[in-house]
């Protein structure tokens, strides 16, 4: 009688490499293309320049300029991780909603306890990183990604 040999099925879903940001490498590989992104999202949400400076970090008004015009650039882990959250709130919110909606959804007020009737821009505004982080968190588990 031969042993059964347990293991897991087989998966078609691969779990995704977690990129190291602080290799400067890996750094210099995503930035151009996170603050290109990170310029589109902010003109889609009609963002005014003084609060993208602030979802980046407090950015001061002459870097954010500059950053605009020549994106060409290492940005701090700080930096991309603030811009990936963003994208991925922009992404799950265009899953979940119109255009329109999508768009406008972070500037609309909200009764949800995260929010406590503040829009969730404001929220992200105020509370930074972490907010930025948790306002992630519930868009995807809303879409159904947690």
């Amino acid at each position: 009688m031969s042993a059964l040999a347990y293991t897991y099925p087989a998966s078609r879903f691969e779990p995704a490499v977690l990129v190291d940001l602080n290799a400067k490498a890996e750094r210099e590989r995503l930035s151009k293309a996170a603050l290109k992104g990170f310029f589109k999202l902010a003109e889609q949400w009609k963002l005014r320049d003084e609060e993208a400076r602030e979802l980046l970090g407090g950015l001061s008004s002459s870097a954010f300029y500059e950053w605009k015009k020549n994106p060409e650039r290492v940005l701090e882990v700080d930096r991309i991780t603030r811009i990936s959250y963003l994208i991925g709130i922009y992404k799950a919110l265009h899953i979940l909603y119109g255009d329109k909606l999508a768009d406008e959804w972070v500037k609309l007020p909200n009764q949800n306890t995260i929010f406590a009737g503040r829009t969730p821009l404001d929220t992200m505004l105020a509370g930074g990183l972490l907010a930025m982080q948790t306002v992630r968190k519930l868009v995807d588990a809303r879409r159904g990604g947690l």
